[in-house]
């Protein structure tokens, strides 16, 4: 999708700030955190919204996941904690219509949130 901001980071369009690639995903810093750490774990595939998953992405989703855990381990913030969000349209905070899994750390969180 050429107007998509996260396929064109996948295509090598636009460089974001890269945390890891592989061949399933992308994971770069937010570059609006709202956390001293702000990651996003992105799939390289285009799918839209959480609303847009099938039975197939299943495998995609639980690599977000799993990357995500990964990353807040390598990062140093796994023993602490960490949240992870996967907002779905606009009224639930969604800007960029590529699913895309937000990894926050390095402060307390605070329930519920925003």
């Amino acid at each position: 999708m050429s107007d998509c901001l996260f396929c064109r980071m996948v295509s090598g369009d636009i460089k974001p700030d890269l945390l890891h690639a592989d061949e399933h995903l992308l994971v770069i810093r937010d570059i609006n955190p709202q956390a001293p750490f702000h990651a996003l774990v992105i799939p390289r595939e285009h799918i839209a919204t959480l609303n847009d998953l099938e039975p197939r992405h299943a495998d995609t989703v639980g690599r977000m996941y799993l990357a995500a855990r990964d990353l807040a381990a390598a990062q140093g913030f796994a023993a602490d904690g960490f949240r992870t969000v996967m907002n779905c349209n606009r009224l639930a905070g969604q800007t960029v219509f590529h699913i895309h899994l937000h990894v926050l750390a390095g402060r307390a969180m605070h329930w519920p949130p925003g």
